[in-house]
């Protein structure tokens, strides 16, 4: 695999690097791994990757490894930048044949998103979006269950992601804030909040339930004056004419750190998940004690059971999750028979970003419905 971004410092793709080793699928050959040369050659050489596949730009890496036999060059690239440089490299490596990994959100306006779906069908390719948590076994054990009809149902769902980080950025000195590209409309797009958190929320309640969201009525904040996107909101979900929910996402919830939760209530039972405790699923009932689902036990689904890589009780985490879909990307890749559920993919980018533009509308025409 090659990898465009991620270099000193860069947390996710570090995450990247750490998942493709622990699915056991791919090697990480070479790539662009920061703009500045020289930092360049550095990281590449820290990580014992060949001078010659330390590339200067995405042009370079395609030209050359075109160039080798094809038994021989990058057969996958991991996108791990900025979100604006997500559609150009990823328009570029597509057609040059190239099977994708991708960060989300996956481009910045809609039109791109719809672009790279119509190209990854034209060129029949693997395009991966890393929704990280649908690799939680416990997540795939939700979306059995709930595949199953084991909530009757479903009358309401709820999902919530809060962090705090922002806090200490948009209280310090403006240089601070214009030097975070997340909070940069021209490198992070119309969202700040939900365009990389509650597009997270977004996704696990299509993913887990199978349903996709009709309608929704957003109301954004920037908190501050001095920010220009969003970092905090409250969305108000349609399903269909009964079936109602809500997402509701903050970057700015002092001592919070990384709360994403998820509850799908139903007319026979709910389930409840977690992220910061994610070997736990909860099924709670009118009529029965509460149920606790856990990895790498005989009662879970084949898709929960071939994402944990430990026994019973050892803990495992982000880096195994987000392994399990490099692992489901290799089996496309390789033409081995897969579950659908075991990589997002273009459509999810898709999605995704109909959700990011029309929660933004929503909230300028006044807190009023928009449909995706």
């Amino acid at each position: 695999m090659g990898m465009i971004g991620g270099g000193f410092g860069a947390f996710i793709g570090d995450a990247h690097r750490r998942a493709s080793r622990i699915c056991n699928e791919f090697e990480l050959v070479g790539g662009m791994f920061d703009p500045d040369l020289e930092k360049n050659k550095k990281f590449a050489a820290a990580e014992g990757i060949s001078p010659d596949r330390c590339y200067r730009d995405v042009d370079s890496l395609i030209k050359s490894e075109l160039a080798l036999p094809a038994g021989n060059r990058i057969e996958l690239v991991s996108i791990v930048t900025p979100n604006a440089f997500h559609y150009p490299y990823a328009k570029s490596l597509l057609g040059a044949g190239f099977h994708l990994v991708c960060e989300k959100p996956m481009t910045m306006t809609v039109e791109e998103a719809l672009d790279l779906e119509k190209t990854v069908a034209e060129k029949k390719l693997t395009f991966a979006l890393t929704h990280t948590y649908t690799g939680y076994p416990m997540i795939r054990q939700m979306r059995e269950l709930i595949n199953k009809g084991l909530l009757g149902n479903i009358q309401r769902i709820d999902a919530q992601y809060y962090q705090g980080w922002i806090n200490s950025i948009i209280y310090g000195t403006e240089s601070r804030i214009t030097g975070v590209w997340r909070l940069d409309p021209k490198q992070a797009g119309v969202s700040s909040c939900m365009g990389d958190i509650g597009v997270h929320a977004f996704n696990l309640i299509e993913y887990t339930t199978g349903l996709e969201i009709k309608e929704i009525l957003s109301d954004l904040s920037p908190v501050k004056d001095d920010v220009k996107l969003d970092l905090d909101g409250t969305v108000l979900l349609r399903f269909g004419k009964n079936l109602k929910g809500v997402i509701r996402a903050s970057q700015v919830c002092a001592g919070e750190e990384n709360g994403l939760t998820i509850a799908v209530y139903g007319s026979k039972a709910s389930l409840k998940w977690a992220q910061e405790n994610p070997n736990y699923l909860y099924m709670l009932s009118d009529t029965e004690p509460t149920r606790i689902f856990k990895p790498a036990h005989g009662y879970n689904g084949k898709a929960a059971e071939s994402g944990h890589t430990m026994p019973a009780g050892h803990p495992e985490g982000i880096y195994e999750a987000l392994a399990n879909i490099y692992r489901g990307v290799a089996k496309s890749i390789r033409g081995e028979a897969f579950d659908p559920g075991e990589f997002p993919t273009v459509h999810d980018g898709v999605r995704g970003m109909k959700f990011i533009h029309s929660v933004v509308e929503s909230n300028r025409k006044g807190n009023v419905w928009v449909k995706i």
